[in-house]
């Protein structure tokens, strides 16, 4: 992939974060349960944030500048996991699954590219997505272990 300015990444992005808002938009509609219904809503919700974090920075090269980065621990638990479709009546941890493969991909992809660019604004967005979508699969792992822990309870 290449981009000929930070807008073109910043677009790039967005539709990333759009495409995964209307998939788990269309779980919860598809959601035989209440929980599950209100799980996909809180991913969706979460995707549109971040959507909105890169529209934000759209035009604004400060925000890029002062964007602080931290240390996202990486549990790696999807990183034994073999991807696979959303199918309707998963139960829980296999929806957990779908959802962290989702985002670790994004990790990765955002990370290549990062990897792939010599212009220190673009290796930065990148990154700064990296950061974000590592703590969507921070959090997504860590729903999935305390959900496997009150399992053995």
């Amino acid at each position: 992939m290449n981009f000929g300015s930070i807008d073109e990444i910043l677009t790039f992005a967005i539709d990333k974060e759009n495409e995964a808002v209307a998939f788990y938009r269309d779980q919860a509609a598809k959601a035989t349960k209440a929980s599950l219904k209100e799980i996909f809503e809180s991913f969706a919700k979460e995707e549109e944030k971040h959507a909105a974090l890169l529209s934000d920075i759209s035009g604004n090269k400060e925000k890029i500048e002062s964007y602080e980065f931290k240390k996202i621990p990486d549990l790696k638990i999807s990183d034994y996991m073999v991807e696979k479709d959303y199918e309707e009546g998963m139960p829980m941890p296999e929806i957990l699954k779908v959802a962290m493969k989702r985002e670790e991909k994004a990790v990765k992809l955002y990370q290549t590219l990062a990897d792939q660019t010599d212009n220190a604004d673009a290796k930065k967005l990148f990154l700064m997505l990296v950061q974000e979508e590592s703590k969507h699969k921070l959090g997504l792992e860590s729903m999935y272990d305390d959900y496997l822990a009150e399992q053995d309870n």
